[in-house]
C-alpha cells in the first residue's frame, strides 16, 4: 500500500506549517532518514524526514504553500512492487486528513488566523474629513459612511487606508469591485445610530499614501502579534527596576577570559547575566513560576529563555538547568545555540518551554527598558546597557565620596497574578548582589 506522507506536527502548538521547498522531486528514490522538505513552523524552518523507503511517486501540496493542515496528505512514496495504480485505488480513502484534537492545552499559545490587508489608499476630497468612529475598531470618513449604506457594505470587514487605519470612499469602491453584488451584505453597524461617535477636527490632513511597499506577514510575526498582544491586554504587568555595578564582573570576566583564550572560548556579560539569574531563582524559587489558569506552576530548575534576533522577528532558545552549569558552559551553549536558531536549525525542544526569559538590548546602547511578559512565565529581565556613571560611595575615613562606576539598569517585568512586589524585589536584590560579587557565580 502507498505510503502517505503527511503534514507534521513539529511543535506541540502546531496546527498548521508552510510548506517552503521540496528537496526531492517526482520520482526520486528516497531512503529512511532522508531530507524531503522544509517545513516552516511559527518559529523557525525545520527540515522533514522520512521514515519509509521508496520512490516519492506524488507530490499533492506545492512547495511554497502556506498554511498547510496539520496531518494533511502532501505526498505519495510508492514501496518496491508498487505503482500509480496503487495510489488510484486509495486515493478515496486517503485524499484528505483531519488533525486529531490535541490533548495539549494550547489555549496561551495557540497560532493566529491569517490577517489581511488591504492595499488601496484615497482621499474624501468631495466633504471635509470629519472622521466617524462606530466602534472602538472601525473608524470611516463621513462620505465612505453614505456610500457604505447605500451600497449595503459591510464595514467591518474592511481594513482601512486612510490614516491611523480608518476607512475612506477608496476602500469601499474597491471593496465593491472585487465582490459579487451578492457578497456584499448589509452592515447592522451602518444601520444604527452612531452614538458615542468620536470626531477628528476637519483639519486633520489626510495624507498620501500611495508610496508605500506591502509585506506578507510570516507566521514568525503572526504568533509574535497573538502572544504579545495577549499578554500586553491580559496580563497585569508592573516593573522593577535596579542598577547594578559592573566594575568588579568586569574584572573577573578579563580573567576568566584569559585562561580559557586557549579553548577558544570567551564569556560575555550575557552569560554573567544568565547564570545570576538562574542562581537568583533557586535562592526565590517564587519567582519561578508560571499561571496556569487553574493553578500556579512552580519549576524545579532555572530554565532561562534568551532572546535572539533572527530575520523576520526573535526566538528564546533555552539554557536548561543554568543553574547547574557554569559560566563557560552557558558561553559555550548559548553561541551554538543562538547561532542555530540564525539559521533556522534549533528543535523545538529547544525554544519551547522555558520557566524565565532574559532580553539583553545593552549591546545597542539601550539604557533602560520594559520587555513584555511571555506567557505563562511570569517574569523577563530587561538588560540595558553597562555606562559610566557618578556614584556616592563610603571610603575608608567613612566620608561619602563621589566615584565614577560602570552601571547597567536591569527591569524585571512581572506578571502580577503570579508574583507579588516583595517577591520580585527580593529577586532583584539577589540578582545585584551575584552581579555585583561575581566570585559568589564561580
Amino acid at each position: 500500500m502507498p505510503v502517505e506522507v503527511l503534514m507534521p506536527a513539529l511543535s506541540p502548538t502546531m496546527t498548521k506549517g508552510n510548506l517552503v521547498r521540496w528537496l526531492k522531486k517526482e520520482g526520486d528514490h528516497v531512503d529512511a532518514g532522508d531530507v524531503i522538505a522544509e517545513i516552516e513552523t511559527d518559529k523557525a524552518t525545520m527540515e522533514v524526514e522520512t521514515v519509509d523507503e521508496g520512490t516519492l511517486s506524488r507530490i499533492l501540496v506545492k512547495e511554497g504553500t502556506v498554511d498547510v493542515p496539520v496531518n494533511k496528505l502532501i505526498a505519495f512514496i510508492l514501496e518496491e512492487g508498487e505503482s500509480e495504480s496503487d495510489i488510484e485505488e486509495n486515493k478515496d480513502d486517503t485524499s484528505e486528513h483531519v488533525a486529531a484534537p490535541s490533548s495539549l492545552d494550547i489555549s496561551s499559545t495557540d497560532k493566529p488566523g491569517d490577517h489581511s490587508t488591504v492595499d488601496t489608499n484615497g482621499e474624501d476630497t468631495d466633504i471635509d474629513a470629519e472622521e466617524e468612529t462606530l466602534s472602538s475598531r472601525v473608524k470611516i470618513t463621513p462620505v465612505a459612511k453614505r456610500l457604505a449604506l447605500s451600497k449595503s457594505v459591510d464595514i467591518s470587514v474592511l481594513v482601512g487606508s486612510g490614516p491611523r487605519g480608518r476607512i475612506v470612499k477608496r476602500d469601499i469602491l474597491e471593496f465593491i469591485s472585487n465582490h459579487e453584488v451578492s457578497e456584499v451584505k448589509p452592515s447592522p453597524q451602518l444601520k444604527h445610530s452612531t452614538e458615542n461617535i468620536e470626531s477628528v477636527s476637519a483639519d486633520e490632513p489626510i495624507g498620501d499614501f500611495t508610496d508605500h511597499t506591502k509585506s506578507e506577514i510570516s507566521s514568525m510575526r503572526k504568533v509574535i502579534a497573538e502572544r504579545l498582544g495577549f499578554s500586553k491586554k491580559n496580563v497585569p504587568h508592573f516593573y522593577l527596576t535596579i542598577d547594578c555595578n559592573l566594575d568588579s564582573l568586569f574584572s573577573v570576566r578579563e580573567k576568566i577570559n584569559t585562561i580559557v583564550q586557549p579553548d577558544n572560548i570567551k564569556v560575555s556579560v550575557n552569560d554573567f547575566v544568565v547564570r545570576a539569574a538562574a542562581l537568583s531563582l533557586k535562592k526565590v524559587p517564587e519567582a519561578n513560576t508560571s499561571w496556569q489558569d487553574d493553578h500556579i506552576r512552580q519549576y524545579t530548575h532555572s530554565n532561562i529563555s534568551v532572546a535572539v534576533s533572527i530575520p523576520g522577528g526573535l526566538i528564546t532558545p533555552i539554557i536548561y538547568c543554568a543553574e547547574q552549569k557554569g559560566l563557560c558552559d552557558i558561553s559555550t551553549e548559548m553561541k551554538d545555540l543562538s547561532s542555530r536558531a540564525r539559521s533556522g536549525k534549533l528543535r523545538p525542544e529547544e525554544f519551547q518551554g522555558g520557566s524565565f526569559s532574559i532580553s539583553n538590548l545593552g549591546m545597542y546602547g539601550i539604557k533602560q527598558f520594559n520587555a513584555i511578559v511571555n506567557p505563562p512565565q511570569a517574569c523577563i529581565l530587561s538588560v540595558g546597557s553597562g555606562e559610566k556613571r557618578p556614584i556616592v560611595s563610603v571610603d575608608s575615613s567613612g566620608k561619602e565620596v563621589i566615584d565614577i562606576a560602570t552601571v547597567m539598569s536591569c527591569t524585571l517585568s512581572v506578571d502580577h497574578r503570579v508574583v507579588d512586589g516583595v517577591v520580585a524585589s527580593s529577586f532583584l536584590k539577589t540578582f545585584k548582589s551575584f552581579i555585583e560579587n561575581p566570585y559568589l557565580m564561580l
